[in-house]
Formats: structure tokens, sequence, C-alpha cells
């Protein structure tokens, strides 16, 4: 993997790092004494920042630790969860998110407004850490307590292409000692070749550390993450942690019943050890029959103590006795199941000029024979489109930050209720759906849900509700946005349709008909203009883009009681059924 390659995929996974920690903050609102979700949170603060160190991205850096700090302190204890320090750390994974897009993605230096944005962040979370200089005490004191009675041994030998690639063997000993303290640290120049051999541009570098105050193996590993193809690693750990290594095999709640999957699970093994050791165990020398147990290979390659071993062997026993069904999941790529969809489209084209041409030769055994095999083609297609289906709670969950920001910015208070996330849809369809779900989750906060004033005089609770639901129906997808606020006023929608010509003054409309006004282009009965609606654009190319899916929009209301948009869509957009209708000679 070139610099490149790694810079691309450090992008990728901060990404959906990033989503984690949003999801983990909102979960936080609900339940502040959470540690699993705190502890979710460091984590993927703590990989940001450190992975951002290999490629020089200084902003990420500098802006992630002052909130890792936090975290850290959060996680301890020493800082409370509240309202407010949620708001201000979805606000800070926005702008990592922009730096990142900025820095790594586009290669620029951050404009005036972004530095302005990150200023202002840091002085609010410096805030909360008590005084300005907290973070980088914090820091400081990190590197400057005593030194542990015994550390993690690394070795690493690089490969001769990582300079070539553009790595520097330096970056990855700065990001351990991001993460942890190094007491040791030795030059190895074992692979360094006779001088008329020596290739300038080649690496021949290595180095024995020792580092304490790591979060565990897989961290360590995780630095050397972009030259795993490329070096040579190997990790031992103190002999104080293998009886918490131990203890983690014990306590394991996984359901592998491997011995390598065993230790992986319990952190004991990282999986790219398990890799190198089931190459020595697989030397190709000799039948399978005649190597070695993998429990010997870990020990004698220094991966995992005997007494460790031992344990995950018995925890392997345990394991066999009480397992008494497995699940089994592939993973596929999208693109090789769009091609099947395609070949199942064009077996079905086939299988049908198949039936025409039995039918128009007369020939019955051949008929039956044709729909046998139209039976089976049509359990295939049923097969095959199920293999696309996504359950549509992913998508939901995402409005969750949606309502939260919108609700705020208008000083309302109101809570997203989800139904049906388990609902399945075809992949294609959630991906276009969206946005015109964004538009009506914020028309509904905007315009459905009134004030808190307002409500309590029509004596509703203060708290608002969005609902978000989805069912299956007679072979289509119904997917439902409603709220329980002021709902539709016909009068006012009619009024407004008659001043801009939409209907006539003597038209006779039905509710229904009256409240799909609302979808016309350019139509708003918002008294003023907010950053949000009131321009009248939006629901016209919710619409639209409801119906370029095939689909269609409907609305409920009461007047008083709330509102319910209601979208019926097709499960899938990957096969149309259709009739083939003769007429005369004619088809």
């Amino acid at each position: 993997m070139n610099m490149e390659q790694a810079l691309q995929t450090y992008i990728a996974e901060s990404r959906g790092l990033l989503h984690e920690m949003e999801d983990a903050l909102l979960g936080l609102e609900h339940d502040p004494a959470n540690e699993e979700m705190i502890g979710a949170l460091f984590r993927a603060a703590h990989t940001i920042k450190g992975s951002a160190g290999l490629f020089g991205l200084d902003p990420v850096v500098a802006f992630t630790h002052v909130v890792e700090n936090l975290l850290d302190q959060l996680r301890d204890g020493a800082i409370a969860v509240c309202e407010d320090l949620i708001g201000v750390l979805l606000a800070c994974c926005d702008h990592i998110g922009a730096l990142i897009d900025r820095v790594a993605e586009a290669g620029e230096a951050l404009d005036a407004n972004q530095i302005a944005d990150g200023e202002r962040l840091l002085a609010s979370l410096r805030g909360y850490l008590g005084q300005a200089g907290a973070s980088q005490a914090a820091f400081e004191r990190a590197g400057a307590g005593p030194v542990a009675a015994d550390s993690w041994l690394i070795t690493v030998q690089f490969g001769p292409e990582v300079l070539r690639n553009g790595m520097d063997p330096a970056s990855f000993l700065r990001y351990l000692a991001s993460i942890g303290q190094i007491v040791s640290l030795r030059l190895s120049a074992d692979a360094m070749p006779a001088l008329d051999q020596l290739d300038p541009e080649a690496c021949y570098l290595g180095f024995e550390i020792g580092v304490c105050g790591v979060a565990g193996k897989q961290a360590i590993e995780d630095v050397f993450e972009f030259v795993r193809e490329d070096c040579k690693l190997r990790i031992e750990a103190p002999p104080s942690h293998w009886s918490q290594q131990a203890a983690q095999i014990e306590k394991s709640a996984g359901t592998g019943e491997l011995l390598g999957e065993i230790l992986t699970e319990a952190g004991v093994l990282t999986p790219d050890e398990l890799d190198r050791a089931l190459a020595v165990q697989d030397d190709g020398s000799a039948p399978a029959a005649a190597h070695p147990p993998l429990g010997q290979v870990l020990v004698g390659e220094g991966l995992v103590p005997g007494v460790v071993v031992d344990v995950a062997l018995e925890k392997q026993k345990q394991i066999r006795e009480q397992k008494m069904q497995a699940a089994r999941f592939i993973r596929v790529s999208a693109d090789k199941l769009d091609q099947l969809i395609n070949r199942v489209g064009e077996l079905v084209i086939a299988g049908a000029s198949a039936s025409l041409l039995a039918q128009s030769a007369k020939n019955a055994p051949l008929q039956e024979a044709t729909a046998v095999i139209s039976r089976f083609v049509e359990e295939i297609r049923e097969d095959a489109l199920r293999l696309r289906m996504v359950e549509i709670g992913e998508t939901f969950n995402r409005f969750q930050r949606v309502v939260r920001d919108v609700s705020r910015d208008l000083g309302k208070d109101i809570e997203l209720e989800i139904g049906g996330a388990e609902t399945e849809l075809d992949k294609t369809v959630i991906e276009k759906i969206g946005d015109p779900l964004t538009h009506l989750v914020r028309n509904a906060i905007d315009h459905g849900i009134e004030d808190a004033a307002r409500r309590a005089a029509c004596g509703k609770p203060a708290r608002g509700k969005v609902r978000l639901n989805a069912y299956h129906d007679s072979g289509s997808i119904v997917i439902e946005v409603g709220d329980d606020g002021g709902g539709l006023s016909r009068a006012k929608i009619l009024a407004k349709a008659i001043e801009r010509g939409i209907v006539a003054p003597d038209a006779q409309l039905t509710d229904g008909e009256v409240f799909k006004l609302i979808f016309a282009a350019g139509f708003s009965t918002a008294a003023q203009v907010t950053n949000l609606s009131g321009r009248g654009v939006g629901l016209d190319v919710v619409k639209r883009n409801i119906e370029a899916l095939r689909g269609t929009v409907d609305i409920d209301s009461r007047e008083g009681e709330g509102s319910t948009v209601r979208i019926r869509l097709p499960l899938t957009l990957a096969i149309i059924d259709g009739f083939l209708v003769g007429v005369g000679r004619s088809s």
C-alpha cells in the first residue's frame, strides 16, 4: 500500500469513526452514565488523532488531541455529561470532519472561517477542562510519569519499499509516543547489505522498542497498519499482563470455537499475528496431518505465553460443549449483487420468450417444461432480490442528529420516535430516499410542531414528537413521517392556492386533494422566511424524487392533532413486472 492509498483508507475510516462518535453522543443524551459509549468515543477520537499523525495532518492532530483529553477526563469521571457538552462535542465531530475534508482529501490549508470555528470550539473545550492550558499539561503529564517496571517489547523490521512508498519510519515512533511511553529504543541494522549492494532508496531500518502505558496489543499493531504488508512485526506482552489476558479469555462472550478465534476475540492475539502463525503452521513442506498444533506455533513464535494458550484451550472446550448452532455469513460486493440481478433479469426475459414459443408451437410437453422452468426462475429472482434488501433502521437513526440540531435551532423540545427499523428495502432505494426524508423531517419540525407555549395552551405536553415508521404493505414499502403538531389548515392552504391561481375559486376539493397542494412548486403558507422554510422550495422536489423512484406520496392531517406524510415505494427497482397482451394476431 503506497502513501496515497493509505491516506484514502484513513479518510474513509475516519468518516466511519465520526459517525460512530455522533451515534454515541446522541445515545449519551439519554444514558449519560453509559461507560461503554464514553469508551467508544475516546477510542474513536484516539484512532483519528493517532493515524492523522502518520500523514502529517497537524491541524487534525492538534484539534483532536484536545477533544481526546476532554473525553479522557469524561471517562475518568472528572467531567460530567450534560446537554451543553454533548452539543459542543457534536460540533467538534463536524469540525474534525471538515478538517479531514480540507486538509487530508483536498490537500488545502484551512480558511479563515475554519480557523475561527476551531478556536471557538477549543475555547469551549478548555472551559470544560478547567483552564486554557489544561490540554497541553495533560499531554506533558502523559509522558512524564515513572517508567513502568515492565513494558511491551516491539520488534519491527521495515521492508525495502517503505521509503519509496512515501512512508517515514520515524513517524511510526512518533505515533507510538502518542499512545504510550517509549522506555527503550534500539536501532537494528541486521538487514543492512554490503556497501556494494546498498540501494540508497531502499529501507533497511529495524527497531526494538520498549513501550508502556498502551491500551493493548491491537493498539500497538494499529500503529503499523499502513505498512503491515511491508514490515515484519512482533509484539510481546509483559509478564504482568499474562494473568490479565487469561482473565479476558475466561470472561469473553465470543462464539468462535477455533483457538485463533478465541485468542483474537479476547484481544490476546491480533488478526495479523494469527495470519502469520497460520502461515508458519502450514509451511507446505509437510502433509496437513503433520502440521504442528496452532498453540505450539504461537508459543514457539513468542506470540502468546504457554499459560495463556492453556486457558484458551479450556475455553475452547467449554464453547464446543455449549455451542448448538452457529450462524454463518459472507460479505459480497454490491457490484456482484447488481451483476447477479442483471443476469436474473435476462433469465426472466429468456424464460418468457421460451414460454411464448412453446405456446405458439402448441407443444403440451414443452409448455409443461417451460412452466416448471418459469416457476424456478421466479423463485431465483425473488431470492436474488432478497440479497439486495437492507434494513431501513440505519437510515432512520441518522435523523436523531437532524431532529436534535433543528429543534434546538428553533427553540423547540422535540424527540424522534422510530418504528419498523427492521423493515427491509432495496439498497438502491435506501440510498435515494435519504434527501426526501430529511426535508420532510425538517418540515415537520419547523411547520408541524408548535412551540412550548402554544402546545401548553392546547393541553399538549411540552415535548413534541416526530415519528418515522416503515412497514410492508401489498408488495410495497410504506414510510411514514408524522408529527403531533398543529396539523394542516384546510382553509389556509385553499386560500393560498386560490391566491396563486393553482385552483379555481369555485373548485370542490376533498381534504386529501387540498393537502396535496402543499407539494405544488413554489407553494408555501409560512408567514415569514427562515433559513429552514418559507421560500416555497422543497416539497415539490420531494414529490418529484419520490415519483422518480416509482413511488407515490399522500398526506393525512387533523388540525390541532398533527400530520402524517405517507410514502409508498416499490420494494425494488431492479425488475418491473409486466404483462404481454395479445389482440388478434398482434401482441
